[in-house]
C-alpha cells in the first residue's frame, strides 16, 4: 500500500456470541452514542450477546469506544439508542448485578484494604462486621489476607489493584466489567494479575467483559475476543479462543492457535490504525 492509499474500512460484524457456559446473560442490542462535535459515532450499532461464565475482551485503537461501551453497560453513561438487557431486563443504571474495575485503583487512602474491600457492601446495608469479614474472604482469595490491616499507601501498585479486585467481587455481581485494570502495572506484575484472574474466573465460574489495548492478554483471558474499528465504533471481526484451560503463559505462548489468532487480529487492527493515522500495538 502506498502512502497515498487509504486502508478500506472494514464492515462490522453482529456477534452473536458462544455457547460456553450457561445460558445468556448480557444481551447488547444497537447501541450507539454520539457526543458532541464528532464527526461520527463513538459506537455505532453494537450488537453483543454474553452467557453466564463466559469472558469476553474488547480491543482495539484508541477511540474506537471500547470504554465508552463498558460504561454503558454498566450504566454510568446513558446511551444515544439501543439498550442494555440483563437477564432478558433492561438494565440502565448501576445496580449490583454490575461491578467495575478501573485502570486507576481508586481506593480511599484513608481506608485499610479490608476496609475498601467491604466498601460496597457497607453501602448495600450490610453491617460493618459482615461486610469485612466477606471483604476478607476475597482478599484471602487473592493472597492479600496478611495485608489487610495496610493502607494503599503501603502497597505495592499491583496489591492495590487486587484490593480494587477484592472489592468488586466482595459484592458478588452476576456481571464483572474491567477497563484496562492492568494498563498501569509493569510487566511481571501484569502478567501476574493475569494468571491471578484466571484462576479466579476458572474457580467462580465469572462472567468477565474485559477491556485491553493489548492483543496478547486478550487472547491470553479470553474465551472469545472482539476487534473494534474507528469512526464510526463498531465491532469488525470477533474471534473464538480455543485454547485448552488451566491455561499457562508460556504454553498459550507456544500454541499455533495462539499465533494465529494474534497474527489476525494484529492484521485487522492495523489496518484500522492505518485508517486513523496510528500504528497497532
Amino acid at each position: 500500500m502506498t502512502p497515498g492509499d487509504t486502508a478500506p474500512r472494514l464492515p462490522e460484524v453482529d456477534v452473536i456470541g458462544s455457547t460456553r457456559g450457561g445460558g445468556t446473560l448480557l444481551r447488547v442490542e444497537g447501541i450507539r452514542k454520539t457526543y458532541p462535535r464528532m464527526r461520527l459515532p463513538a459506537l455505532d450499532g453494537i450488537d453483543l450477546t454474553m452467557h453466564e461464565g463466559e469472558f469476553v475482551s474488547l480491543i482495539g485503537p484508541s477511540g474506537c469506544g471500547k470504554t465508552t461501551l463498558l460504561r454503558i453497560v454498566a450504566g454510568l453513561t446513558p446511551a444515544g439508542a439501543g439498550q442494555v438487557l440483563v437477564d432478558g431486563r433492561p438494565s440502565e443504571g448501576p445496580s449490583r448485578e454490575k461491578a467495575l474495575v478501573f485502570q486507576q485503583f481508586n481506593l480511599f487512602p484513608w481506608r485499610t484494604a479490608i476496609a475498601n474491600a467491604a466498601y460496597g457492601l457497607e453501602l448495600q446495608g450490610m453491617s460493618r462486621k459482615d461486610a469485612r469479614e466477606k471483604g476478607l474472604e476475597y482478599l484471602t482469595l487473592l493472597g492479600l489476607d496478611r495485608f489487610a490491616d495496610h493502607y494503599p499507601g503501603e502497597m505495592s501498585g499491583g496489591m492495590q489493584q487486587r484490593v480494587g479486585i477484592a472489592r468488586a467481587l466482595a459484592i458478588e455481581p452476576r456481571l464483572l466489567l474491567m477497563d484496562e485494570p492492568f494498563g498501569a502495572l509493569d510487566a511481571l506484575t501484569r502478567e501476574r494479575l493475569q494468571s491471578e484472574l484466571l484462576r479466579i474466573c476458572d474457580a467462580r465460574d465469572l462472567t468477565v467483559l474485559f477491556v485491553t489495548h493489548s492483543i496478547d492478554e486478550a487472547i491470553f483471558l479470553s474465551d472469545r475476543v472482539l476487534a473494534m474499528g474507528v469512526e464510526p465504533g463498531r465491532v469488525v471481526e470477533e474471534f473464538d479462543v480455543d485454547l485448552p484451560r488451566p491455561r499457562v503463559d508460556y504454553d498459550v505462548h507456544s500454541n499455533p492457535e495462539y499465533a494465529r489468532i494474534r497474527n489476525e487480529a494484529w492484521t485487522i487492527l492495523a489496518a484500522e490504525m492505518e485508517r486513523q493515522g496510528g500504528a497497532a500495538e
